[in-house]
C-alpha cells in the first residue's frame, strides 16, 4: 500500500497471538511500517514484537493501560524517542462481556465504557496532539464492531461503546481534517480470535447457528480485519475521512 514505508505505528490491545491487534500490527511491519505494540498484560505485547523483529521487522513492546490517562503521554513519548515521531494509532484494545441488562453489574458496564470508549478518547487525543505538533497529518484508526449498528440480547454495553466509538470518531475526523490527520473506524463482525473461542467452547454447536447467519457462512480472520486497518492508515486511503469500513461477511446486508 502506498505511504506507509518507514511510518510509525502504535497499535494497543497486540499481545494475543490470535488476536485482531497482532494481526494489525503484523501487516503494518509487513507494509515497511515501524511499530509499536502494546497491551497489558505483561510480557504480552513483548512477545509478539520479538516474533516480529525475528521476522526482520522494526517493532517493539511496552505494558500500556490504555484507561490511564498520563500512560498515553508515556506511550507516544516512547515512541517518538525510539523513532521520531508518530504517524498511524490504531485503537484496537477492548473488551465484550455478555450479560442481560438489568443483570449487568455497574462494574461490568462501566469496565466496557472505560476499555473501549475512554481509552478511544484518550489515544486519540494524544497521537492527534502529537500529529500536530509534527504538522505532517497522520492517520487515527479506532477499531469499533458491527455492533455499533446491530445488536442483540446482552449485548447492551458492547454496543453502547462500539456506537461511541462509530461517532466519536466522526466528530474527531472533523476536527482533524484540515490538518491532514484522517481519523476513520473499522466495524469487523464476527471474528475468529482468542476472545470469541473462548466462548464458543462453552458452547460448540453455537458455531454452526451463528456461521449460518453470516451471508459469507464463516468468520473472519484477524489478518483479514488487519488488512482494512492497513488501508485506512495507507495513502492509498488518503480521501477516506471519518469513514466506517465493514468488514463482516455481509451480516448488515440482512
Amino acid at each position: 500500500m502506498r505511504g506507509l514505508t518507514g511510518k510509525v505505528a502504535i497499535v494497543t490491545g497486540a499481545g494475543s497471538p490470535n488476536g485482531i491487534g497482532f494481526a494489525c500490527a503484523k501487516r503494518l511491519c509487513e507494509e515497511g511500517v515501524r511499530v509499536l505494540l502494546t497491551d497489558i498484560v505483561p510480557d504480552g505485547a513483548e512477545k509478539q514484537a520479538s516474533e516480529l523483529r525475528a521476522a526482520g521487522f522494526d517493532a517493539t513492546a511496552t505494558v500500556q493501560d490504555v484507561t490511564d490517562e498520563k500512560g498515553w503521554d508515556e506511550v507516544i513519548g516512547l515512541a517518538v524517542a525510539r523513532w521520531g515521531q508518530v504517524d498511524i494509532l490504531v485503537n484496537n484494545a477492548g473488551v465484550s462481556i455478555a450479560a442481560p441488562a438489568t443483570e449487568m453489574t455497574l462494574d461490568q458496564f462501566t469496565r466496557q465504557i472505560d476499555l473501549n470508549v475512554i481509552s478511544v478518547f484518550l489515544g486519540s487525543r494524544a497521537a492527534m496532539r502529537q500529529m500536530r505538533a509534527q504538522g505532517k497529518g497522520g492517520a487515527i484508526v479506532n477499531m469499533s464492531s458491527v455492533a455499533a449498528f446491530v445488536t442483540g440480547a446482552g449485548s447492551s454495553a458492547y454496543a453502547a461503546s462500539k456506537a461511541a466509538v462509530h461517532m466519536y470518531s466522526k466528530t474527531l475526523a472533523l476536527e482533524g481534517a484540515a490538518e491532514g490527520i484522517r481519523v476513520n473506524t473499522v466495524h469487523p463482525g464476527i471474528t475468529n480470535t482468542n476472545m470469541v473461542a473462548k466462548a464458543f467452547s462453552e458452547a460448540p454447536e453455537s458455531i454452526q447457528t451463528m456461521a449460518s447467519a453470516i451471508p459469507a457462512l464463516r468468520m473472519a480472520a484477524p489478518r483479514e480485519i488487519a488488512a482494512a486497518a492497513a488501508f485506512l492508515a495507507s495513502d492509498d486511503a488518503s480521501y477516506c475521512i471519518g469513514s466506517s469500513l465493514l468488514v463482516d461477511g455481509g451480516v448488515l446486508l440482512q
